[in-house]
């Protein structure tokens, strides 16, 4: 998949199949559409392209209205969303900055100078729920007879629902606030996960579990950072850590700013994706995971993030976080196991 910032390159598709959204999550209503979306741009002869913003409009307007409640939730970081658009099949994506000039430009001159010369559109494709360009004045109605006009077609297609509940994003970050993790899997079709760099932290997970008989190396754990303040899921989750060896390892995160950590922590006052795997890969090594890209899927929510009035307190409230972990992964192996007896008597 091409991914370009903006629509002013020289190697981007002269013409295209078009679906234009925020796709946060990337939830099996836009797999849907991204389907239709490849298969007309295969019977067209021309790329699927999507059409994205960051950041979020709604983020934009916050932050012009100072008023940073009115922010959503951000399901998914910039990266995980090129990583499951690229997986659904889609040829390019255009990442768009959402600024004053963006959200100030008129629907019709939205449509004459991104869709038409900018993309230079075939197609397009948007759901139901449709609006754009300054005030959200455009609708279906008005791009429909622009592309009528202006020689590209138009289609909508309608909600996706699933055992009759509808399919959206808000859907999926009220299941993640409220640490319905398997609800949250059904939605997007996958289990929720967060993807990037391993950085480096203070290392204090190491030090933390240093004093306990056989501790070894701690805590150690995995930070990713969540490039977005407000993540839709927060707390502590049973995990799977996938890129590190060939199987996914088993482990427990953090998902917050963490409370209990002093201030001369280096990613102090950032969004923390904190990964302890309760079985540290031998051939890594001490320093191995740094800089490597890992992606972990947040499986089960144990509770939100706490803030500990000691080290100590911290480090046996992790130990049980880990046993709480183990148990989860025993019983669910055990489940796996009578599900499989069932099967093979059938």
């Amino acid at each position: 998949m091409k991914i370009f910032r903006g629509f002013h390159h020289p190697d981007i598709a002269s013409a295209c199949a078009l679906t234009i959204g925020n796709f946060d999550g990337v939830h099996r209503g836009h797999q849907a559409m991204l389907a239709l979306l490849n298969n007309e741009a295969a019977h067209r002869g021309v790329p699927s392209c999507v059409l994205t913003f960051e950041p979020h409009p709604r983020d934009y307007f916050a932050g012009a209205r100072q008023r940073p409640e009115l922010a959503p939730a951000r399901i998914g970081t910039l990266r995980d969303k090129l990583d499951e658009l690229r997986r659904c099949g889609v040829q390019q994506t255009v990442v768009l900055p959402f600024n004053e000039r963006l959200a100030s430009q008129p629907p019709q001159m939205f449509i004459e100078d991104v869709l038409v010369r900018g993309l230079g559109a075939r197609y397009v494709l948007v759901g139901d729920d449709f609006r754009f360009g300054a005030q959200r004045a455009g609708d279906y109605a008005m791009l429909d007879g622009a592309g009528r006009s202006q020689g590209f077609e138009v289609a909508r297609m309608n909600s996706y629902e699933v055992h009759g509940l509808r399919v959206s994003s808000s859907a999926v970050r009220e299941a993640l606030a409220a640490g319905r993790m398997e609800d949250a899997a059904r939605l997007l079709g996958r289990p929720y996960a967060i993807s990037g760099h391993v950085v480096h932290g203070r290392k204090l997970g190491r030090e933390l579990g240093a004093s306990r008989e056989g501790a070894g190396d701690g805590f150690r754990t995995l930070n990713l950072r969540f490039s977005h303040w407000k993540p839709a899921a927060g707390g502590i989750f049973v995990v799977r850590v996938h890129g590190l060896a060939a199987e996914p390892l088993p482990g427990v995160a953090n998902l917050g700013v963490r409370p209990s950590l002093d201030p001369r922590d280096v990613n102090g006052g950032r969004v923390l994706l904190e990964t302890h795997c309760l079985d540290w890969p031998r051939d890594l090594g001490a320093e191995g995971a740094y800089g490597k890209i890992v992606r972990v899927e947040l499986l089960h929510k144990l509770h939100d993030e706490l803030k500990y009035d000691s080290f100590d307190a911290l480090t046996r409230g992790i130990a049980r976080d880990c046993d709480d972990a183990r148990a989860y992964f025993s019983a669910s192996t055990h489940a796996e196991t009578r599900r499989q007896t069932t099967r093979d008597r059938i």
